[in-house]
């Protein structure tokens, strides 16, 4: 069984495609981050940066105690090996996928992130920060769609760095960006939403909409520092 702490964000969505795409048995464990709940005391033995999503696996493979990760990149990896889904033995496509994967974590994510940032969520909008992350993400598009070229998924066969990627491109037009000029990347977009795993994983999400960010919503999700979780 693995235990889910979720909500209906980009890095929750990843999880729930590939459970959903898995059919592993699982239960979600809603953690409301515009509340807070992330700083429960709880949640943060098992996720310290007290952020979305975590996991408990209660049967891992060595039969011992049950095992918690934290960090998406981390879990769909752990997943994939506990499966032997979703990610190659070959070792030119395990490299392939986890070149991409860590590609979503370290870029299309982060610079992503901050364009919603700063172009929905801030107080004030600051124009020289939303035209750079706005030009950032659509570079990461551009690279994206070349990737693609030729090719069903990311990186050949359907892999964990698919399941990474798709939900930081669901919200394109948030970001401002016209998927229309990115043709590799729009096929395997409209790819990608045919899938059945997907289309569970994003009916699932549907239970914990995120409510409109509020000024107090506003100071739970960007205005920690190090005491927010001493």
């Amino acid at each position: 069984m693995i235990e889910l702490y979720y909500w209906a964000t980009p890095n929750g969505h990843k999880i729930t495609i590939f459970l959903e795409e898995a059919h592993l048995d699982y239960k979600i464990i809603p953690v409301n981050i515009a509340k807070g709940e992330q700083f429960n005391p709880n949640f943060l033995k098992i996720s310290p940066n007290n952020r979305i999503p975590a996991i408990i696996d209660t049967e891992p493979t060595d039969k011992k105690e049950s095992i918690s990760i934290f960090e998406s990149g981390a879990i769909l990896l752990y997943l994939a090996q506990k499966t032997g889904k979703f990610l190659s033995s070959d070792i030119r496509q395990y490299a392939k996928t986890l070149e991409w994967l860590f590609w979503q974590i370290g870029g299309l994510g982060p610079m992503a992130g901050q364009n919603h940032h700063f172009g929905l969520y801030a107080p004030k909008k600051i124009p020289y920060a939303v035209d750079r992350y706005v030009k950032e993400t659509n570079r990461l598009y551009g690279v994206l769609n070349k990737q693609l070229e030729g090719k069903d998924y990311i990186a050949g066969d359907y892999s964990i760095a698919d399941m990474a990627c798709y939900p930081w491109i669901v919200p394109y037009a948030n970001q401002q960006q016209d998927i229309a000029e990115f043709p590799h990347l729009e096929a395997w977009f409209k790819r990608m939403g045919e899938r059945e795993g997907v289309i569970r994983a994003y009916k699932i999400a549907e239970q914990f909409k995120q409510p409109t960010v509020t000024e107090e919503s506003r100071s739970i999700l960007f205005g920690q520092t190090a005491s927010t979780i001493n």
